[in-house]
């Protein structure tokens, strides 16, 4: 009998042996690729950027081409919290990309095709990324570089079959409008599998989110997009069967299948989402990069006038492996960690997240749905305590007794330079109401995983996060 996808999905959460290579053999792996490739980024002056020019009527940085993205300027108004308008640089990128991963079966069980990508920006150079992960201007060739490998699988789609299909966005308060094609698809032929390329379970992939800035935010954002759903509650003892796996974190689990004991409804969840994007209105204008207010250019950076929120850089590039070898671009630069964090309570006997409705300037649909806590705290150091996030100071100062996850894990290295979050899970008791402010609510990991599926409900910060969730 054909296992439901669900079910597919979750047999590889749950299984850590492979016929291929163990964790170590993975991390050991990742180190060579490391010394055997020939890495040299530096910071350039801006006006030394080659391929990029600056209009002078804008003071926008461009790529020659009109391709490839640009770092402009916006002016921001909204009803929505302390701060009713600013302005700043933001990337336009109004390209959809493709982050897709290869799966294929083998002797039963689903693994998946990872990258050992290096990117500019990547803290440890080395990364796990998406077996695709590519701009359109890179696979339509626009840097007169090689196509990125195994590209035709998500072009044509002839001979695959589709798991995964969704467009998510990218960071709103850094991209404008942003969304990438995030796929997964399985292949029944045998592929040859290129020497920067690996198989993994779906439950290795999870237990090297265990380890700091290893597997890419592309990896992540893609992997939250599957549904664990269990077509029967057969299946479901099936995987709960002693020795189906050694270890189970089943109170995740049970979060991730329950159907029967969320705090609130689907249907309350969506009207809650929909009446706040009804309550609160967000206007975008965008304006020259060079009329930016508080915004400064000198000639290595574009910078806040309090040295807050990010920077923009200019870098040039060798990397020995890549589809172009050496180039010059922009990167955006962040000079603190930042904190993403889920508060996790059980609620009728199951684990609730608290998830945050959050406004930022990219946003595709004004609000997008948020971890408990995501912020860089550096930033709110003066602030008053009305103007904090709410939460942060809980989240900063928890007994160490109350976390089940914390990792840093790195943004997209292709346009944040270094820069990484704190990724924290914690959980709480009856200490902590189940009453919430406004524009927070509790939901179970299903309720998330059944929003996912749809664009634009989840943030990549809340979508990474849940990635890191394991059950084995």
């Amino acid at each position: 009998m054909e296992k439901h996808q669900g079910s597919l999905f979750l047999q590889s959460a749950l299984t850590l042996e492979n016929k291929f290579n163990d964790l170590e053999q993975v991390l050991e792996w990742i180190e060579l690729k490391k010394k055997e490739t020939n890495i040299n980024i530096q910071q350039i002056e801006i006006n030394e950027l080659k391929d990029w020019y600056i209009p002078e009527d804008t003071g926008n940085l461009v790529h020659k081409s009109g391709k490839f993205f640009s770092i402009e300027g916006i002016n921001v108004k909204t009803n929505w919290g302390f701060i009713k308008e600013w302005e700043q640089p933001i990337i336009n990128q109004p390209e959809v990309g493709i982050l897709g991963i290869i799966c294929k079966r083998f002797n039963g069980n689903l693994y998946f095709l990872l990258q050992a990508k290096i990117e500019p920006g990547n803290i440890n150079f080395v990364q796990l990324s998406p077996t695709v992960q590519a701009t359109k201007s890179n696979f339509s060739q626009v840097h007169k570089g090689k196509k990125p490998l195994y590209i035709e699988y998500f072009l044509s789609q002839k001979g695959v079959k589709v798991l995964v299909d969704q467009l998510q966005s990218e960071q709103g308060a850094r991209f404008l409008k942003k969304r990438n094609r995030n796929i997964i698809i399985e292949i029944e032929d045998n592929i040859d599998v290129h020497p920067n390329f690996c198989w993994l379970t779906l439950a290795q992939i999870k237990k090297l989110l265990l380890y700091d800035n290893v597997i890419n935010m592309d990896t992540r954002t893609v992997i939250s997009c599957i549904c664990y759903c269990i077509n029967t509650e057969i299946e479901l003892q099936h995987f709960l069967k002693d020795g189906i796996v050694k270890t189970l974190n089943k109170e995740f689990l049970y979060s991730a299948i329950d159907t029967k004991n969320a705090l609130h409804s689907i249907k309350s969840i969506i009207s809650w989402f929909t009446n706040l994007k009804s309550s609160f209105e967000l206007w975008v204008k965008s304006i020259p990069l060079k009329n930016v207010k508080h915004w400064y250019r000198d000639e290595y950076s574009i910078y806040h006038k309090e040295r807050k929120y990010f920077s923009v850089i200019a870098v040039n590039v060798i990397i020995g492996n890549r589809e172009v070898k050496s180039w010059d671009q922009p990167l955006l630069k962040v000079d603190h960690v930042g904190i993403i964090a889920f508060i996790i309570k059980k609620i009728n006997g199951v684990y609730h997240f608290l998830v945050q409705a959050k406004l930022e300037a990219g946003n595709f649909d004004i609000i997008e749905l948020a971890p408990s806590v995501q912020c860089i705290a550096d930033n709110y150091i003066h602030s008053s305590k009305e103007e904090k996030p709410a939460f942060l100071d809980f989240v900063l100062n928890v007994d160490s007794s109350k976390i089940k996850y914390d990792t840093y894990q790195s943004e997209e290295g292709g346009r944040f330079y270094k820069e990484q979050n704190r990724n924290m899970i914690i959980e709480v008791g009856d200490e902590f109401s189940t009453e919430v402010p406004e524009q927070y609510i509790w939901m179970t990991l299903n309720q998330m995983i059944t929003l996912v599926q749809f664009n634009n409900y989840f943030n990549v910060e809340a979508r990474s996060l849940m990635s890191t969730i394991s059950f084995a």
